[in-house]
């Protein structure tokens, strides 16, 4: 029997799912490759640690961009790479359902396609991200009631208003987890004149990053702080600056706006019997992004609906395209290009 397979390919990371077995790979999606030999030298993690630090034969890129591919030949491999690394020999070729943003092109689609049967599955499905999230959220999507669904990756925030299982209304803006890590490089570029990579953003995002007023356990307002090390715009040498959780706000405030105003553009186009249900059920966030801190609770200030973050929202799009293989057969209509 083929395996079926379930992959959230997203810009920052990849979530592999078999049916029967839950998720059982999670990577970032990062290539290093030896440009003069061509030879694929280390692919997630192994190749995560490298960004940034490899001599000048090795590139360690990321194939993805914005939710789509930008390097067709490297997100081939990488899938290779992960397909076998999760099928170990099997005789026969897996089905694989791969997610894709909401806004993706009938271009990107194909892309997307082809790369999934270069690296070896027998019949690739696709599932759009905002439908695989609001499943893996458990949100009984077949339901005649309106749901909202806020998914926000590495790449692209999928926004959808989700009823009968289907998409109703949709808008994917290229505004998330990359566009946070570059807004923090350049604020602290500006400000303290210290020039930090997309690792270092990264792990302030996570440590103290906020777009709303951080407060502790008693509600009172608090404010955190972090030593970061970078290299120094004038002198050129290394530098140890104190950044606090209210700066990273000011530097996040534009691109978490930008996901809000989205939410509300998408809400005045809603018909107003489902915007009825999605004021009474709530907006659901899902992905790695909705978990920085304080977006469920600006998203409430600005719409006055109640927002609130999906269990385990990371996996939430990996668990959902694992969910929709039971339905494999239902969604050739939707999805099958061939």
């Amino acid at each position: 029997m083929p395996q079926d397979i379930g992959i959230d390919l997203g810009t920052a990371s990849v979530l592999v799912y078999i049916k029967g077995k839950g998720i059982v790979l999670k990577e970032p999606s990062v290539v290093a490759v030896d440009t003069t030999t061509n030879k694929l030298l280390a692919v997630g993690k192994d190749a995560q640690r490298m960004l940034g630090r490899t001599p000048g034969n090795i590139v360690a890129i990321r194939p993805l961009r914005d939710g789509v591919i930008s390097d067709y030949h490297m997100t081939e491999r990488m899938l290779k790479y992960f397909l076998e690394k999760v099928c170990k020999r099997q005789l026969f070729k897996p089905r694989v359902i791969i997610c894709v943003p909401s806004g993706v092109t009938e271009v990107e689609e194909r892309a997307v396609m082809d790369a999934a049967s270069q690296a070896g599955a027998s019949k690739t499905y696709l599932i759009e991200e905002p439908v695989a999230a609001a499943i893996g959220a458990n949100i009984d999507i077949g339901k005649p009631y309106g749901n909202m669904v806020v998914d926000i990756g590495g790449g692209t925030s999928d926004i959808a208003v989700i009823s009968l299982g289907g998409i109703v209304e949709s808008n994917s803006i290229k505004v998330a987890g990359d566009k946070f890590d570059e807004a923090i490089i350049k604020y602290i570029r500006k400000k303290h004149n210290i020039l930090v990579g997309e690792r270092t953003a990264q792990v302030i995002k996570e440590e103290i990053g906020c777009v709303y007023p951080r407060e502790d356990e008693n509600g009172k307002k608090t404010t955190l702080n972090m030593d970061v090390r970078g290299r120094c715009l004038i002198t050129g040498l290394p530098k140890t600056v104190t950044v606090t959780s209210e700066e990273m706000r000011e530097a996040l405030e534009e691109s978490a706006m930008q996901i809000v105003e989205a939410i509300k553009n998408l809400l005045e186009i809603t018909p107003p019997e489902l915007v009825g249900d999605i004021s009474s059920r709530g907006i659901v966030l899902t992905g790695g992004g909705s978990l920085i801190w304080g977006l469920d609770k600006l998203i409430h200030q600005e719409t006055s609906i109640a927002c609130y973050i999906a269990d385990d929202p990371i996996s939430c799009v990996a668990i959902g395209t694992g969910k929709a293989l039971d339905n494999i057969e239902s969604l050739k209509d939707t999805t099958d290009k061939h």
